[in-house]
């Protein structure tokens, strides 16, 4: 029989920890404004707030193994002890200490911040037996008792919620009934049903995002979580009566090869996940955990608005010269940039290329004849701040350091190889001073104010040198993200953008060390504005930058299109910015000046989605519009793209709004009544956006 242990409310959500006769502790997650709905009566058996996995333990019964090692023999042995709770200032901490067979002490931490929409947890487990224990999975997070307003199995009334990823596509919606996953209790309730997802690697975000949502489709209550964690990972569903339980963490043995030994006295932290749960739509459910995300100061420079950025990426595709960049310069000073980045190539060797000899990184003489403070001293003459990109975790393969192979990463003893890349040791120390002299010395010697840090493969499932190949996985990312963060400490001022493959990194624990991260590498595609739109949901669009790469050949309508897409994040352009007439700049300057209106809407807003989901990202169908409401003011930004010829679009506003202000590249039908918004676009691939104020 359940009781419940201690109940604590903190902000929306009351946090209700339950116990059985043999101690056993399950966290369920209750909106507050909820509580008295709850069926506390609801059948089902505890589920463990931690889970975790001993070599030797014996399985879940009902035919578990080799699907999940949640519910073993450990979990079966793990007992309350006590529980504290503390509160310093705003902060507020409650700590659950576990006993496993007097082997493990297990301390569950959950942290809540006032005026967060939600709570921060993890795990913590310390061998205080007299003898090694090895772990083969270990939970951040395990929420159950979803969902507790029903007294049954709640039939074709749960729904889940998961975000795919993959390059230039990142962001995609999949959601369905608990059904179709098959997770619904047996006639007998013999046999567990498990949904595991994750992803292997050093890419975090390239088949999913380290996210899940569950709803209660009766009373519209969400409950969701997502993990920070730079490697390897999983969540699991999990359901053998009539409740569900979400757990989540680093992948274990048999979906990352990750275990951990833990030697008498020895101690294991997990990463951090992030939980809420709420009556609201799913939209606004992801941004409560994003607003979670720490906030980081963008623009040091006068005023801290979102910054303008140039990056010649797509105008010399690797090939960027001091004289390029000089001819580049006279266009593009006093448009209003704050940033301009020197991307790839930069280090070329002349019979090597740009594309295979990263990690020697030396300036390439040919590009840069009189050495890179020249060209400097030209981008801050012209009245911006000089960037410069760095792959610094990978070599080459033609790379004159490739032949150090003591500091770089294996698997089984041999060279890690991932399509042309290798990859350094992180964790060694000869491997940190050397990228210290190569990265944080020259960013310093040629006075950088912004590094652009780009990934672009994956380790794979993971390398030597701990007691499991996941775990040297996560070892090596700990040790590159620490590197991150020296960075920040030993440049003073520096402006860090993540960047892998576009957007293969986009997680709070990534994010949290860097001030902003490239959404994409769809560089000028038409899909950017569904993709820019997809990753507000799980990342603050103030630190989401997205490209918007100009042609000579585009007409206005659609560079006015690339420019909306780039306000639904920050500003980055590219492309062909030498050669494009002064019509082509007006549209340019126009939308410029509509971004830099927004700054406070996007760096303090909610966002609302309005259109057809997209089932296909490479031919588009129909429209998207975007409504992002500021929280510290009465304005607001409407941002429409359509797809189709002849496009009729229809929005209705949750509040009555004003126009302040239109970007258009040309004279577009519409009517507003301050509620509603309806559109008609002639041509395919149209965009306008609108500043708003309330009435």
């Amino acid at each position: 029989m359940k009781t419940i242990l201690n109940k604590y409310t903190m902000g929306q959500i009351t946090l209700v920890y339950l116990c059985d006769e043999e101690k056993h502790v399950e966290l369920a997650l209750i909106p507050t404004e909820l509580e008295k709905e709850v069926k506390w009566e609801k059948d089902g058996a505890i589920d463990s707030l931690v889970q975790l996995y001993i070599d030797g333990d014996a399985s879940c019964p009902g035919f578990a193994a080799g699907h999940t090692w949640r519910n073993g023999k450990s979990v079966a042995a793990l007992h309350y002890e006590d529980q504290y709770y503390t509160k310093e200032e705003t902060c507020h901490l409650v700590c659950t200490l576990l006993n496993c067979r007097d082997i493990l002490e297990v301390k569950h931490y959950l942290r809540w911040k006032e005026g967060e929409k939600g709570v921060t947890v993890w795990t913590e487990v310390k061998n205080t037996g007299s003898e090694e224990t090895v772990i083969h999975m270990l939970s951040s997070f395990s929420i159950g008792m979803i969902t507790p307003f029903e007294k049954g199995p709640a039939i074709e009334k749960l729904k889940y919620y998961r975000i795919r990823s993959k390059w230039s596509a990142e962001g995609r919606i999949e959601s369905g009934l608990l059904e179709d996953l098959q997770l619904e209790p047996s006639w007998s309730g013999h046999g567990v049903a498990v949904e595991k997802f994750g992803q292997v690697g050093s890419m975090p975000v390239r088949k999913f995002f380290p996210f899940i949502a569950i709803e209660d489709c009766n009373t519209g209550v969400f409950w969701a979580a997502q993990m920070g964690i730079g490697s390897s990972w999983q969540i699991e569903l999990f359901r053998k009566d009539e409740n569900l339980a979400v757990s989540g963490g680093i992948a274990d043995f048999e979906q990352g090869h990750w275990q951990k030994t833990l030697s008498p006295g020895g101690c294991f932290v997990t990463p951090k996940a992030y939980l809420t749960s709420a009556k609201a739509p799913f939209d606004q459910v992801c941004q409560m955990l994003t607003d979670m995300q720490k906030k980081t100061v963008l623009f040091r420079g006068e005023g801290n608005h979102l910054p303008l950025v140039f990056n010649e990426f797509c105008t010399t595709w690797g090939n960027p010269s001091h004289d390029k960049i000089a001819e580049i310069l006279k266009y593009v000073k006093g448009k209003g940039f704050d940033y301009f980045v020197i991307d790839a190539g930069w280090y070329a060797d002349e019979k090597l290329g740009w594309e295979h000899n990263m990690g020697d990184w030396e300036v390439s003489e040919s590009l840069f004849p009189e050495g890179l403070d020249k060209t400097v001293k030209l981008i801050r003459d012209a009245g911006m701040r000089p960037g410069i990109w760095f792959e610094l975790e990978v070599v080459g393969k033609m790379a004159h350091v490739l032949s150090l192979t003591d500091h770089m990463l294996k698997r089984n003893g041999k060279l890690i190889q991932s399509g042309e890349r290798f990859f350094w040791d992180m964790r060694d120390p000869w491997t940190r001073t050397y990228l210290k002299k190569k990265v944080i010395d020259f960013l310093n010697d040629h006075r950088f104010e912004y590094l652009k840090i780009d990934y672009n493969e994956s380790i794979g499932i993971g390398c030597d040198g701990a007691e499991s190949l996941g775990q040297g996985l996560y070892e090596n990312i700990l040790a590159a993200k620490s590197f991150f963060e020296e960075i920040h400490r030993l440049v003073p001022g520096i402006c860090i953008e993540l960047c892998s493959s576009g957007g293969h990194r986009l997680e709070p624990s990534f994010l949290n060390i860097t001030d902003m991260a490239s959404f994409s590498d769809a560089h000028e595609e038409k899909e950017i504005p569904v993709i820019a739109a997809n990753v507000h949901r799980v990342m603050r669009p103030e630190k989401s930058q997205i490209w918007s790469v100009i042609r000579k050949t585009d007409d206005p309508d659609r560079i006015c299109y690339s420019m909306v897409s780039a306000c639904l994040g920050v500003m980055c352009i590219s492309g062909d910015l030498p050669e494009l007439d002064e019509k082509q700049w007006t549209v340019i300057e126009e939308g410029i000046q509509f971004y830099k209106s927004i700054d406070e809407i996007q760096k303090n807003g909610v966002t609302y989605y309005y259109g057809p989901e997209q089932c296909s990202y490479r031919r588009l169908q129909g429209w998207q519009a975007v409504l992002r409401k500021g929280t510290s003011e009465q304005s607001a930004y409407l941002i429409v793209h359509g797809f189709d010829k002849n496009a009729e679009i229809t929005v209705t506003l949750p509040e009555k709004y004003s126009i302040h202000a239109v970007y258009q590249a040309r004279e577009h039908e519409y009517d507003f009544d301050g509620r509603q918004m309806h559109i008609r676009f002639e041509k395919q691939y149209e965009a306008m956006a609108f500043l708003l104020t309330k009435c």
